[in-house]
Formats: structure tokens, sequence, C-alpha cells
């Protein structure tokens, strides 16, 4: 009888990542269609695809929400998450990473290395996630296998490793040729690629395949001494030898293992998911995930084994099917339906009522779900997305999954004061799914602010509200988010002397700010005594501190970068409070920061464009005309890439104008940076 540890052996926890358009979905939906768990392909150009189940997805034919599915494919049982290509939905990107082990980098033959796609590599580089690449669109006019080679290299720092060549390429591509086994692999168009069949290589074939077989085998022989000496003395090296060299290297992200194909003409799909099988991690292949204990503060973490304590991550919360489901990793230990958990990061205790896999928007009801799994949970009422579910006899903490600041808002209301209470409730559901929604009321109008990543990211919410939630509503102009800072330095002092009902409070507290580098956040200091003031009154300046942090004195944005020190308390002949002194110290850091050279932050984009070279005047023009500052022009794909930072606030109705200037033909891709003063 085959023990739980077999079993994680053949499971792989796999996401899809890359740039919008590449063909992620498309190869999920073969995948998907090849394993047997649908019957009929669906196209994302249809509105049809299984993994874009959201209206918006089928009618803007992108990726929004991250979606799981799991299939089988020969004894290996695959966990698959296709997330957004997007720069909007980064955060469902990253919170993908957050919980799997090996990750496959789809590229467009014809685009190579994408903004996007850069973009989310290098969040998997975070995660150290093992990497395999696919590159698609093998039939597309343009295609250039090799050149995406290079962009790998020169983009990602990569080393990609080619497992197969492409045989021809644009309208010629046709197949692949293995290069382990040096032979060809065709695709029967007659059953959508279903079947295929494996061929001797013809002489031209084979003088192409040698080169590459030869730098695959250089590559492996680097590390291996015992494939450098079979290869050097003429012996063929087994195929099997080669494989778990190539697997060793994946799993130590030295190189990244490269398949070529066309999802969309069925070709290659099969090959590319043995190799998946073959050499992306199990669970007991990847570090055990850490977390901390929030008893003794020290790191802890578990095996991957069912028979350990708990520990699972609440990844993606979803409220689409009018209940609340919690995505969940559970990275040891068993969970069964109706079991009582502890959320260590909320200090509260949740009832799990029912567990679910799922398969896109379908779910399927078990009884139980162990290390290494990822499920859906219904029931649990406090659980929010980067918690950490546990025993409570045994707890840790999981390392959070990265927050995103959003960079521009709206404000809204509802078309009639009956609508207000409804509009507020789905608010609150769509908040909870998505943690880079942020949601508040201006104090002066008392409308309600909702701010996003970006102009689509709130598009998308706003449909959401009208059609899922019946919200009739009214929304004004996106306004960008900006931040504050200092550019010098200042003390200043504060005083808070108050009769508040029956008692009196009384503070006074000096301290004195200074700027930090960009994206270095906040620092807290306390320079006092702690043995002359109790901690509680230390604890309530420190908390009065933070509170002023949130709003500037500029024009009331939250405060970032700067160095906060308390030097000097005082109670004079009063006996102070922790009120008092908290609301000192709100009112000496607003001195402070008023003496200190105030600036505003704004939101500045990483702009990237892709056009003909007989456009490259006209997007530099633009780009000119919105105070971009030019950064790198280069040839990509036979096109001109220009990239460059420009402030978000000017950047409003830029793809517009773009696509008008250059008949429709240029790509835009918008990427948040930094929050900065661009010079």
């Amino acid at each position: 009888m085959a023990s739980y540890r077999d079993t994680l052996a053949l499971l792989r926890n796999i996401g899809i990542i890359a740039h919008i358009d590449a063909g992620k979905t498309t190869l999920t939906e073969r995948i998907l269609y090849y394993t047997g768990c649908i019957h009929r392909m669906g196209e994302v150009h249809d509105g049809n695809a299984t993994m874009d189940f959201l209206p918006e997805e089928q009618e803007r034919g992108i990726t929004i929400a991250s979606a799981c599915t799991s299939c089988v494919w020969d004894g290996h049982h695959i966990n698959i998450i296709d997330t957004p290509g997007h720069v909007d939905f980064t955060i469902e990107v990253d919170r993908s990473l957050r919980v799997l082990d090996g990750v496959v980098g789809v590229f467009c033959a014809v685009g190579g290395v994408e903004p996007q796609s850069e973009t989310v590599w290098r969040q998997s580089n975070t995660y150290q996630i093992p990497k395999m690449a696919f590159i698609n669109k093998m039939d597309r006019p343009g295609a250039d296998f090799s050149g995406v080679l290079t962009s790998m290299r020169e983009k990602l720092g990569a080393l990609p490793l080619p497992l197969q060549i492409p045989v021809g390429e644009g309208s010629d591509f046709c197949g692949v040729i293995d290069l382990l086994q040096m032979q060809k692999i065709v695709f029967d168009p007659a059953t959508q690629g279903e079947k295929y069949v494996t061929l001797p290589l013809d002489e031209s074939e084979r003088l192409m395949a040698e080169s590459w077989h030869d730098q695959l085998m250089e590559m492996l022989s680097e590390d291996h001494d015992d494939i450098m000496e079979m290869y050097l003395s003429g012996k063929e090296v087994p195929v099997s030898r080669l494989k778990e060299a190539i697997r060793e290297g994946t799993l130590a992200m030295t190189f990244v293992p490269v398949y070529a194909g066309s999802a969309l003409k069925n070709i290659g799909v099969q090959p590319f998911l043995d190799g998946v099988n073959a050499f992306l991690p199990s669970p007991l292949d990847v570090r055990p995930a850490q977390g901390i204990d929030p008893l003794t503060h020290t790191q802890k973490s578990f095996e991957p084994a069912a028979n350990a304590p708990l520990s699972a991550l609440a990844f993606k919360v979803n409220m689409s099917t009018g209940r609340k489901i919690v995505l969940l990793r559970i990275y040891s230990g068993t969970l069964k339906a109706g079991d009582i958990v502890y959320n260590a990061t909320r200090g509260v205790s949740e009832r799990v009522s029912r567990l679910f896999t799922l398969h896109a928007d379908h779910q399927e009801k078990i009884l139980e779900a162990r290390a290494g799994q990822i499920v859906a949970a219904a029931g649990m009422k406090e659980t929010k997305t980067a918690d950490t579910l546990c025993s409570a006899a045994d707890p840790l903490i999981l390392e959070r999954i990265s927050e995103y600041k959003p960079v521009i808002s709206l404000a809204l209301e509802p078309k009639n004061s009956g609508e207000e209470k409804k509009l507020e409730q789905a608010l609150d559901q769509v908040s909870q799914e998505d943690p880079t929604l942020v949601v508040d009321r201006d104090k002066d109008t008392n409308q309600i602010i909702l701010s996003g990543m970006g102009e689509l990211h709130l598009d998308v919410v706003l449909e959401r509200l009208r059609r899922e939630f019946k919200v009739e509503l009214r929304s004004g102009r996106p306004q960008v988010v900006y931040q504050e800072t200092i550019a010098g330095t200042c003390e200043a002092s504060g005083e808070f002397e108050r009769q508040l009902g029956d008692e009196f409070h009384y503070g006074w507290v000096r301290l004195a700010v200074e700027p930090l580098p960009r994206g270095q956040g906040n620092s807290i200091r306390c320079e006092l005594d702690e043995n002359t003031w109790p901690q509680r009154f230390i604890d309530a300046g420190i908390q009065g501190i933070e509170d002023g942090m949130q709003s500037g004195v500029l024009k009331g944005y939250p405060v970032q970068d700067v160095r906060v020190r308390i030097l000097e308390f005082t109670a004079k002949n009063q006996p102070g409070s922790e009120v008092g002194f908290r609301m000192a110290a709100v009112a000496a850091l607003k001195k402070a920061l008023s003496g200190a050279a105030p600036l505003l932050l704004e939101p500045i984009m990483a702009v990237e464009i892709g056009v003909p070279e007989e456009f490259v005047g006209e997007c530099i023009s633009l780009l000119g005309a919105k105070g971009a500052k030019i950064e790198n022009l280069f040839d990509r794909a036979g096109q001109k890439s220009i990239q460059a930072l420009a402030p978000l606030g000017r950047m409003f109705g830029f793809s517009t104008a773009l696509r008008s200037a250059t008949q429709g033909r240029a790509g835009l891709s918008m990427t948040f940076d930094r929050f900065d003063v661009l010079v």
C-alpha cells in the first residue's frame, strides 16, 4: 500500500504566468482537454474558455481573477492556477505564487519577454520557485524561437535549456523535435492534436537538431562529470540520466527547461505536460513553509506530512457564489470538514463547515484535505487573504503575502438613497475578495472613495457592482492617489491639555523627523529612558505617531519614507495620561512635518511601448507631452521598444491618443514603479 509520502511525490502545484495575450488560458484549456477534464475545448476569443468564467473576462477576452483547477496526467495529480497577465491584477499573481511549488512561464514567440511577463517572472524569483518555459504561438508570422531564448537571457537573467526546438516557424511550423530522444513529434489536426506520433529525423532535421543537442549536452556536462565523461568519449548518455540532471538543475534554479508549440493549433502540449511531471517540484522537493511561533516569536516550520500539525495559508477569498469561500494551500497536517481551526493571524477560532476541490467555477465536495493540497473551504467568517490557519495547540503564523498600495481612486455614490446600504454591502464583498481595493469615506463630502491598482481594475469593479450586485451608482472621474514625504529635518514639540468628561488628560512630546530613502517605509524610534516612563505612555506616543502618519500636512495623504525619533516626554506638574501623550505626539508630528520641507509623491509608472519604427517619433512626442522621461529605446521582435517613466496623473487617456497616433499598431504596458517626484 502506497504511503501518503508517495502520493505527495506525484503531486504538482503549478501556476501559469505571462504577459497579457501570450496564451496562458488557451494553454490551460488544452491541458484540461488532453487530460480528460473537459470534453470540448473553449476559446478565449469566443468567450467560452473554462478558466475565464467571469462575465467581465468573457467580454474582454482577458483573465482578471486567478482560477484554480486540477487534472491527472500519467499518474501525476496537477493543481493549476491560471493567473492574469494585466498589470492591474498583479496581486492575483502574487498571492498565487505564494502557494505554488513550480511555475510555467508562457512567452509569445513573436513578442518574446514582454513587460508583464518580466514582472511576474521576477515575482516568482522572490519566492524562489523553480520554473519551466513554454514558447507559444510558434505558428504566428514573425515567430522567432532563438530570439525568445536571447530575450530570456537578457531580460530575465535566466539560463534557458531548450529540450525541444520547432520544426519550422510561422506558417511553416508543423511540429517539434525532442532533443533528448532526437525524434520529431507531429500532432494530428483531425483529432485536435489529441493523437500524435514520433518520427525519425530526416537528414536536414538531424543536422539542425545536432547543434542544439550538443548545446544541451554541454550545459548538462558542466555540473555532472559522469555525463561529461560519456559525452566526450562518444558514448550515448541514457535519457533517464539526462532527465535526472535536468530535474536537479531545474529544482536548483540553475536553468529553465524550454518547450515550444502552439496551444491554439494544438501542437506541443502533451510533451510539455510530460516535462511538468518530470522536472517541476512536488511539495517534498521544496523547503517547508516558514512561519513564526506567535507565543515565542521564534521561527518555526512543519514537515509536509499528513500527520504533522496543521498549517495552511488563506491565499484568496471568493464571494462570487453568494457565500464566502476561502482558498487554502495546506502545507502540513490534515484538515477535515467540520474541524475547528485556529486563525493565528487574527487570534480567533473558525469552523470549517465544508471542503471542496475546484475546477474553475465548479466545486466538488470532499471530506478532508492533506498536506500539499490546494482546496476551498466554506464557513469561515473572520478569515481573510494572507491569514494562517493552524492548530491552537501548536500555532504558527506563515509569511504574509506582499501588500500593494492603490494608486488611483474615484468617488462613488448610489443613484438614490435607498441603494446606499446595498452599495456598502457590495463593496464589502468585493474588498474582501481583493486586498488591493480600499474603500473609504471622504470626510467633507461623505462620498465613498474606491481606490485600486489602475483604470481597468476600477472599471472591472464598477462593472461587477452593476452586473452582479445590481447596484445603480454614479462614479466620478478617476483620481490619482498620492503620498507625502519630507525633504529636510525638523524638531518640534506638541502639548495636549484637556478635560474630557470626568478625567483630565495631559501630555507633552518632543520629537524629530528626517527623510529616508525612497521605498524604505517609515521608522519610529524611541530615545527615551524607558525606566523613567511607563511602557503604556511610550506605546501611546508611538500610536499617536502612527496615526499621524496616515494623514500628511499637504493634502492629507499618507506619509512615507520618514524616520521619527521620540526625544522627550514631559508631564510638568500633571500626572500625564495615555490619551494626553498620544494626542501630543500627533500635534508634534504635524509641526515637525510642516517644518521639514514636505513633498507630494506621485505614482510613477514604468511605460513600455512596442511600435513600428515609422511611429517612434509620434510616440516620443506623446510621452514628452505627458511629462514622461525616456529611459531606453531598442529593437525587439522587428519593432522599436520605448521604455519611459511617467507620472500616472498625466497618463489618463494616453492609450487612446497612442492608438490614434499609431493607427492602432502600438502595444502599451504601464506598470507601477514607485511613489516619487519625477525629475
